[in-house]
């Protein structure tokens, strides 16, 4: 275990007869921010619910800083905090009781409580909203309420399952900078996530599940350079003009290059960047195809995970839990189970 905080090999989790794990694996570093990317019912959820046991695996093994979750279950509730996918606060409360609240269920008594609410309420910037009712707050503020509760026994790894489910732009930042605080004050985080974007911006290592197997695993990059480097990219204003287009590109690129009928869009992976954009251009110019918009990009999250798995993050599937169709969707009592 030495480097690393949480680490899995060959987890299974049957339900019936689905598998929602089959044999998966992860290796989580210290100090780090580690992605697990994947579909609904990959078994992303399945995963946090074992490691933070609240529920039994049905094979392999698991430990959690240096604690096994099968047989120290109380002593790994003591050193993580898990914040589920929907914020698990009480709207009707204020901020700083909801923290007081949660403090004595971690069973800090009233004066351990109020003094670390306010603590909290001052790391997550909250302090200006701290007596209002949570009922006023927005999304954002919800969600980094959600994990200043997490925090209150300062927790060696957090286990973040989608934090920031339907939340707007704004909010999703807001939740983004505070999870980057709690990396540089020391804490490891376990990041679930659909959003190729939120994985790429916080996480130094990412895992890719599928069917409940890891399919990949390396840091942002190293997944991209799997897909390849530059890609050019044409979009068209007529869909009779896609194989015309497809010659060109073919002839700037070593592969064959992809279409997307919907999109009205040819593209493919090129060595030399600018020279291939400059011949493309002009040859498509010079025979007469209407171009929307030409240019070259890098490879990304979405581009591996179609690459790995044959479609996009965000395609529905099963529940992990057929026999409990609400197990991917945690509630205030995934929190307060943490702390029982």
């Amino acid at each position: 275990m030495s480097g690393y905080a949480v680490r899995a090999e060959g987890l299974e989790k049957r339900y019936g007869e689905k598998r929602a794990l089959d044999g998966f694996d992860l290796a989580v570093r210290e100090g780090t921010v580690h992605g697990l990317l994947g579909p609904n019912g990959a078994g992303k959820t399945t995963a946090v619910r074992i490691l933070s046991t609240l529920i039994r695996l049905d094979g392999g093994q698991a430990q959690v800083a240096g604690l096994d979750v099968a047989r120290q279950p109380r002593e790994v509730r003591a050193r993580i905090g898990l914040t589920g996918q929907y914020a698990a606060v009480d709207e009707v409360l204020t901020g700083r009781q909801n923290l007081e609240m949660f403090g004595r269920l971690f069973h800090l008594g009233g004066r351990r409580a109020r003094l670390r609410a306010g603590e909290l309420l001052e790391q997550f910037d909250l302090v200006d909203a701290a007596d209002k009712g949570v009922g006023k707050y927005s999304g954002g503020m919800r969600r980094r309420l959600d994990l200043a509760a997490s925090m209150i026994l300062t927790p060696s790894v957090l286990f973040l399952d989608e934090p920031t489910t339907g939340l707007d732009p704004r909010g999703r930042g807001e939740v983004w900078e505070s999870v980057r605080a709690l990396v540089t004050g020391g804490t490891t985080v376990l990041l679930t996530t659909q959003y190729l974007e939120e994985a790429d911006k916080l996480a130094s290592h990412i895992t890719v599940i599928d069917q409940g197997r890891a399919i990949a695993d390396d840091t942002p990059d190293g997944l991209k350079n799997t897909v390849g480097g530059d890609r050019i990219e044409v979009v068209l204003a007529e869909r009779a003009d896609i194989p015309r287009a497809v010659k060109v590109v073919a002839k700037v690129s070593d592969a064959e290059p992809e279409t997307d009928e919907t999109e009205l869009k040819v593209h493919a992976p090129v060595t030399d960047r600018v020279s291939a954009l400059t011949e493309v251009a002009r040859t498509l110019q010079d025979e007469g195809v209407q171009v929307e918009d030409i240019g070259l990009r890098r490879p990304s999250l979405d581009d591996v995970f179609m690459r790995l798995t044959g479609h996009r993050t965000d395609v529905a599937q099963n529940t992990e839990d057929p026999q409990n169709p609400k197990a991917s969707k945690d509630s205030k009592d995934s929190k307060k189970g943490a702390a029982a």
